[in-house]
Parts: C-alpha cells; sequence; structure tokens
C-alpha cells in the first residue's frame, strides 16, 4: 500500500512539494487549505499530469481535514508572509494560531504521523506543533537546516566553479539571521573547503547564506522562494519513508544536546523510519558553541512571545 502525505497548504511552497512527491511517487497526497477550489484545482491538475509523466500515485485537493486520514506523514506549510508594517510579533502571533489550528486537526485523523514544519518563524513554529500534538520529539522535524545547507554549499560550489555534488558541509542553529555555517566540517570531495579559497571569500559566502531567503524575497518583490524549500521537504521525506538513515541538518527538540534544553534548534540528525532516530552531536569550537548559543537564544526569545 502506498505511504500517504498530507500538505498542510496549498501555495507556492506546499503545491510544490505535492509536485515533488508525485513525480518521485513517494506517496499519495493530499493538499488541504482554507481556500476553496484552490488545492481542489492544484491536485486535479497535478492528477492530471500523470499519464504524461508517468505517475500513477493519487493527488487531490480538499478543504476537509476528514479527507487527510490516516497520513503518515503531515507537511505543515500554510501561514502568514510578512507584510508591510507587520512587526516580527505580529507574524509570530498569526502564523502561531494558523499551526495550531492545523495542527490540531491534522493529528486528530493522523494520529500515528510524522510532522515536518515549513512555516515561519520556523523552530518557533515547530515548537507549537511539537506542544499541540502531544508527538514524542522524534515525530517533530523542522525543515531548514537542509534548505540553509543547500544554498551554502550552492554558493561555494558557483564560488570555485565545482560540481554542487563535490561540496559537503551543513549549517546549524535557527532559521534566521543567527544561523551557523561550520566551514571546518565544510570540504569539496574531501578536501577541507579553507585550502580552496580565502577566509574572506568564505565569509562572504556565509553572509549571503544567512540572508539566503531575503536575497529571493528582494528579487521576487512580492512572494517568498518555494523550489528549493521544497525540494529539501522531499529530501526528508524520502529519507523517512526509505528509512535511509540519512543525516541531514534539521530542528529538532533538544533536552540538553549542546547545552541546550527545551527548544528546537538546527543540528544534524539521522533520519530514519521513525523521524529523528539520533541527534548527532559534534564537537564545536568555543566560537562555534557561542554561535549556537546565540542563535537557540533568538529562537527563545520568540518561543516566550507565544508562550510554547
Amino acid at each position: 500500500m502506498r505511504r500517504k502525505v498530507t500538505v498542510v497548504g496549498s501555495g507556492n511552497v506546499g503545491a510544490t512539494v505535492a509536485h515533488r512527491l508525485a513525480d518521485k511517487q513517494l506517496a499519495d497526497v493530499v493538499m488541504i487549505d482554507i481556500l476553496e477550489g484552490v488545492p481542489q484545482g492544484k491536485g486535479l491538475d497535478l492528477l492530471e499530469a500523470g499519464p504524461i509523466e508517468g505517475y500513477d500515485v493519487r493527488v487531490r485537493g480538499t478543504n476537509n481535514y476528514a479527507d487527510t486520514a490516516n497520513s503518515d506523514l503531515v507537511v505543515m506549510t500554510a501561514g502568514f508572509p510578512r507584510k508591510p508594517g507587520m512587526s516580527r510579533d505580529d507574524l509570530l502571533k498569526a502564523n502561531h494560531d494558523v499551526v495550531k489550528s492545523a495542527i490540531e486537526q491534522a493529528v486528530k485523523y493522523s494520529p500515528d504521523s510524522i510532522l515536518i514544519v515549513v512555516t515561519n518563524p520556523l523552530d518557533a513554529m515547530a515548537q507549537t506543533a511539537y506542544k499541540v500534538s502531544g508527538f514524542s520529539k522524534n515525530r517533530v522535524i523542522g525543515m531548514a537546516g537542509v534548505l540553509d545547507t543547500a544554498r551554502y554549499r550552492t554558493f561555494i560550489a558557483e564560488a570555485l566553479n565545482v560540481s554542487v555534488q563535490n561540496v559537503q558541509g551543513f549549517v546549524l542553529g535557527g532559521h534566521g539571521d543567527a544561523m551557523v555555517p561550520v566551514p571546518r566540517y565544510t570540504t569539496v570531495a574531501g578536501i577541507p573547503v579553507g585550502e580552496l579559497m580565502p577566509k574572506e571569500q568564505l565569509d562572504q559566502i556565509i553572509t549571503r547564506t544567512r540572508s539566503g531567503g531575503v536575497e529571493i524575497v528582494n528579487l521576487l518583490k512580492a512572494g517568498s522562494a518555494y523550489y528549493a524549500p521544497s525540494a529539501a521537504v522531499v529530501e526528508m521525506i524520502d529519507a523517512i519513508f526509505n528509512d535511509r538513515k540519512k543525516i541531514l541538518p534539521c530542528a529538532a527538540y533538544l533536552e540538553g544536546e549542546y547545552g541546550i534544553k527545551g527548544l528546537f534548534v538546527g543540528v544534524p540528525v539521522k533520519l530514519g523510519a521513525r523521524g529523528i532516530e539520533q541527534i548527532i552531536e559534534i564537537k564545536l569550537t568555543p566560537e562555534e558553541q557561542a554561535g549556537l548559543q546565540k542563535s537557540a537564544a533568538a529562537v527563545k526569545e520568540l518561543v516566550e512571545v507565544i508562550k510554547v
């Protein structure tokens, strides 16, 4: 029997997640949204591409959570974008309400599912989903580090004119300005990146990585990134559904790891059939640890505002 994925939100990120899942034939997909007709129309459009693309998975859209019942995995993409004049706290509270309501409904119908949270501010929204769902911590995962790391690897490959597949590395911390790329663990075909480019150039790439989402928002003028975020989500789903035991940087609930307790923060984790199967603790320099603590403090400020 095929797996079933519910995608909450049929905007650009949600619809592109559904598209990638269908293309890879990873699962049947249900897109749910409060907008009438939009998830149904996009779902039908994707379904009708099946004969051309060669996939047999079922894709449908709905406004009724009953249609999402017995999902193996739920992807939370719905939420408000930040608008002119809207404070960070306003956005935080608005999206907290969206995530709280959606997760309550989703877990009512799919109590055995795994949750992947994409809605921003991501770390605080993952914490909201964790508290609302009552799920064990291995079944609630924030998609952040996979995307941030993809941007980091892209910029390094571009600067060195090498294949992105040669570039390995990861980004830790919260999904925001305080994220922590770790050059010490960054290699190009096994060669430490510091041997291939000067520190000043790498520092510029790190700065660009931290503002990678903002760069795209500024270029689009309306809307935000969705091709790379959706690819990141689907890489995580693939690792879970195929029990790959793949180590990826994700937002995970920490209970003392890295000296952080009671917060979702981006760290390397092993993803498999049970969701997060292990939190990988790597040795950090005092400077790197300080950066991670600063990032965690930024997350803590957010979760205190919404009291989760």
